[in-house]
């Protein structure tokens, strides 16, 4: 595995909108990208959110004009689903997150610092799976409250969260309840026991609207989501690192990652950041379809 290309500073952006796609996610009929003629088939999927689905776009479109044959199967889930389907060849690729990714495949990981997190990662992938070269481009998970309920708690930290969560309801996706970084890790790196956990969806509208009316006080955003600014929503510092950094990252089926496919998808991490990320998201929030969203970052950047 490569190194990565820097520290995440932000966290997987959810949007008001729900990305394209239609269908089964695992029945092959979400979408395709189209095909090439190298005899290589790769299928890319996507977890069930926006930005992810805007990412698996941008690698299907990069394989295509490598000349690899291409298809997607976009929203399948979370990676308690995903991850299963790399593992039995219903997909072949998903654009990752680092730390994320790290946490879920090992609960106690803790460490902070990008080239350590690579290290932990190698040891934690599951027999033939891997991941290719980070891009700079992160996006980290966060508990963002409104303005209104910081100033009235006087809340710039996660951890200033400790005396009054107990009268505060937290969102979150359903499977924060579980999460390293979700419920469990609030309570055993902070200190944190709410008064009440709401699921609601991976940081998308319902959470958003939930937040804005008041149904929950604090909730699960990334920090790439163009309704944290539009909202004038307060993202606490994580000031204990729950968090870990979340460079985003290829993670393929090691039988699928060739020479051509590793080139193609190495050249889409060399070439995005950050910025490219949280103005690309914009767009999809503001609903253009992420496929042509791809497409245009492909075509600026000489990679169709």
């Amino acid at each position: 595995m490569r190194k990565l290309n820097g520290l995440a500073v932000i966290a997987i952006g959810a949007l008001t909108l729900s990305a394209c796609g239609g269908g089964d996610p695992m029945s092959g009929e979400t979408g395709d990208a189209g095909s090439g003629g190298s005899g290589e088939t790769i299928v890319v999927g996507s977890a069930a959110f926006p930005e992810n689905a805007l990412l698996a776009e941008i690698y299907a479109g990069a394989l295509k004009s490598a000349g690899v044959d291409v298809s997607t199967k976009l929203n399948i889930g979370s990676r308690e689903t995903y991850i299963p389907g790399l593992e039995d060849g219903s997909i072949d690729l998903i654009p990752e997150y680092t730390g994320n990714l790290l946490q879920y495949l090992d609960k106690e990981a803790t460490t902070t610092d990008p080239a350590e997190v690579e290290k932990a990662l190698e040891s934690a992938m599951p027999e033939g799976l891997t991941v290719l070269e980070a891009s700079e481009a992160s996006d980290q998970d966060s508990v963002t409250v409104t303005k209104e309920t910081a100033d009235k708690y006087s809340l710039a930290t996660i951890s200033d969260l400790k005396p009054v969560a107990k009268d505060l309801v937290l969102g979150g996706p359903p499977e924060w309840t579980k999460r390293p970084t979700g419920v469990p890790g609030l309570e055993k790196t902070y200190g944190l026991k709410f008064k009440e956990f709401k699921p609601l969806d991976v940081a998308g509208p319902v959470t958003v609207k939930s937040l804005m009316n008041g149904q929950v006080q604090a909730a699960n955003l990334f920090t790439t989501d163009p309704a944290v600014a539009k909202n004038g929503f307060v993202v606490l510092e994580d000031d204990k690192n729950l968090f870990l950094p979340g460079n985003v990252v290829p993670f393929i089926n090691e039988e699928k990652a060739s020479d051509s496919v590793t080139e193609a998808l190495n050249k889409v991490s060399a070439a995005m950041t950050t910025d490219d990320l949280l103005k690309l998201v914009q767009r999809v929030s503001e609903k253009e379809e992420p496929a042509d969203v791809a497409a245009d970052w492909l075509k600026q950047e000489g990679l169709s």
